[in-house]
Order: C-alpha cells, then sequence, then structure tokens
C-alpha cells in the first residue's frame, strides 16, 4: 500500500472535531454526555502521523481532487443529512450484533471497533474472524462512495508512546488495507495512529482501557 506520509496536528483535530463533548452511545445512537470528549481533541493534538492514501498529492485537498477526478460527486445542502441517515441505517443493519458501535455525530458517523474483537493482543494482524464485519463495511462503504473515510487507531495507556504509537498506525493501516481488498476506493482514506492520546475512558481500570483499545472509522459526507 503507497501512502505519503505527513505529520500534523490541526488535521487530527478536524477529523475527530464534531461533537467534542456530546456524543451519541456507540450501541445505541442515543445522545449523551461524554466527559472525555474533549480528551479526543486534545490527545489527538499530541501529533499524529497521518497518511493520505491518494496517489496524486498530499493533502486533504489532494483526496478531494482526487475523488473528483474519479467522477464522484460532491453532496450539498439537504442532500447531506439524508445520504448520511440512509449510510447510518445501513451500517447499523449490517453491524448489528458484531460488537462494532455505530455513533452519529451531526453529519458524520463513527464506527468504533473494540481491539478485543479486531486483533490479538498486541497484534495488529486482524483476527479471521473479523474478516466478514469488514466485509460488510467496506460494502457499504462501496454503496455510499460519496463520503471519506478516515481510520484512527488508538491503545490504552499501558506500555509506553515507543511501543503503543506504532502499534496503534500498524492497527489502522490493517482495518484500512482490508477495506481496499473489498473494493473501497484508496483515494477517500485517510489513516492515522494516535496511540493513547485520545482515550474515551479510564485508563486507570481494566474496563476503561479494554474501551481505549479501538480502531474508529470516521465516515465524513464528500461536499467537495
Amino acid at each position: 500500500m503507497r501512502m505519503n506520509l505527513i505529520v500534523t496536528s490541526l488535521g487530527v483535530a478536524a477529523m475527530l472535531g464534531a461533537g467534542a463533548c456530546t456524543t451519541m452511545d456507540p450501541y445505541s445512537s442515543t445522545p449523551q454526555r461524554n466527559n472525555t470528549g474533549t480528551g479526543v481533541l486534545a490527545g489527538a493534538l499530541g501529533g499524529a502521523v497521518l497518511g493520505y492514501l491518494t496517489n496524486t498529492s498530499d493533502g486533504d485537498q489532494g483526496r478531494r481532487n482526487a475523488l473528483i477526478g474519479a467522477g464522484v460527486g460532491a453532496l450539498a445542502g439537504g442532500a447531506v443529512g439524508n445520504y448520511m441517515d440512509r449510510q447510518q441505517r445501513a451500517m447499523e443493519a449490517e453491524l448489528s450484533g458484531t460488537g462494532v458501535g455505530v455513533a452519529r455525530q451531526g453529519d458524520n458517523l463513527v464506527l468504533r471497533m473494540p481491539s478485543d474483537v479486531t486483533f490479538a493482543t498486541n497484534q495488529s494482524n486482524i483476527d479471521p474472524r473479523f474478516d466478514s464485519v469488514l466485509r460488510d463495511v467496506a460494502g457499504v462503504l462501496a454503496e455510499y462512495d460519496r463520503s471519506l473515510v478516515d481510520i484512527v487507531g488508538h491503545t490504552d495507556s499501558s506500555g509506553g508512546d515507543a511501543i503503543n504509537q506504532p502499534l496503534s498506525e500498524r492497527r489502522a493501516l490493517s482495518v484500512a488495507d482490508a477495506l481496499i481488498r473489498n473494493g473501497v476506493q484508496r483515494e477517500r482514506m485517510y489513516v492515522a495512529g494516535v496511540s493513547s492520546r485520545a482515550p474515551v475512558a479510564d485508563n486507570g481500570t481494566p474496563q476503561g482501557r479494554a474501551q481505549n483499545r479501538r480502531v474508529e472509522i470516521l465516515i465524513r459526507p464528500f461536499t467537495g
């Protein structure tokens, strides 16, 4: 997989910006207060290695240019919400009972994939039992191709950045590679590993650390 790497902090903030303090429960899609939501933004600002998978040029504009060049039409106005509504319903139908949460943040969708159902401990190879789930995700993304796909790997705070940063990157790349193999355009993708800098739960408890070990897919409408 060819990936142009850049180092930035503002890109992660923009990618994770929607719904910083109030999010949707990933399993029921109902609004709830997220006391660690601001930590998602602040933690991500620590400097993540990001990759745009477009073969044309670095940066988000390069990705958008590549999609326009590939004939992907941009969404506008009221079409955005309706398009994302339908995509959300399709994702929820495909992912019901898999352990993957589907959350709505404004016009964006977030798929949260816990590491205990995706990867073996300290490994970045996708568990073969999860292959069919990623095929289902790829199928919906291929059908709703007028959206951008940002994939972010996260770890808990155990082990330190020397281990966790590359692990978070490798896990995000493994998910991206699986989606590409199953028909999702690489030009739509943006990959990041943020180590333990964006927790969603308390790293002081085993349950919290388990929630923090995850890969998230942020799906955003392509508006040109």
